[in-house]
């Protein structure tokens, strides 16, 4: 099998790209509703570390997550760059704290490279594939595999509560 039959399966388009501990990544733009400004969580008790709580926007309640938490990396202190885009998974808006965002680039399928198997006991498959941008490598996301089923039901429950 040759890699553009391999890349079938692939997503090109538009991704909304943002810092994480001075690596980029990257989420389809079609997922993103908005983006603002860190602002005051409430914690939830008994809840995971990178479940920081939820926050009122505009009457609504958003669960919101800590990427750098979530993919194990060392919490920072959290600078004027630092905010939440919010996305739509499984028709829940769910925020994400990150470091900063940077821009929206189009990426053909042909920039895109398969994820590579890091081998057994290493999940990747929230790893949609690999953006090649100038001299960069950018880690697309599937935001819809970041977290695990019984995650996006705590986060519906945080919703509902």
């Amino acid at each position: 099998m040759d890699a553009v039959t391999e890349k079938k399966n692939v997503i090109e388009g538009k991704f909304l790209t943002f810092a994480l501990s001075n690596e980029e990544y990257g989420i389809e733009i079609l997922r993103v509703r908005e983006i603002i400004g860190l602002m005051d969580i409430t914690t939830v008790p008994q809840t995971p570390d990178y479940m920081k709580g939820v926050i009122n926007l505009r009457g609504k309640v958003i669960p919101v997550i800590d990427l750098r938490l979530k993919f194990s990396m060392q919490e920072e202190i959290h600078t004027q760059e630092t905010c939440v885009i919010v996305v739509e998974v499984n028709n829940t808006s769910i925020g994400i704290i990150v470091d900063s965002v940077s821009e929206v680039l189009d990426i053909k399928s042909g920039d895109i490279e398969e994820t590579p198997s890091f081998g057994q006991g290493i999940d990747t498959n929230f790893i949609m594939g690999l953006g090649k941008v100038k001299e960069q490598i950018i880690i697309l996301l599937d935001i819809e595999s970041v977290l695990s089923s019984d995650e996006l039901e705590m986060v519906e429950q945080l919703v509902k509560e």
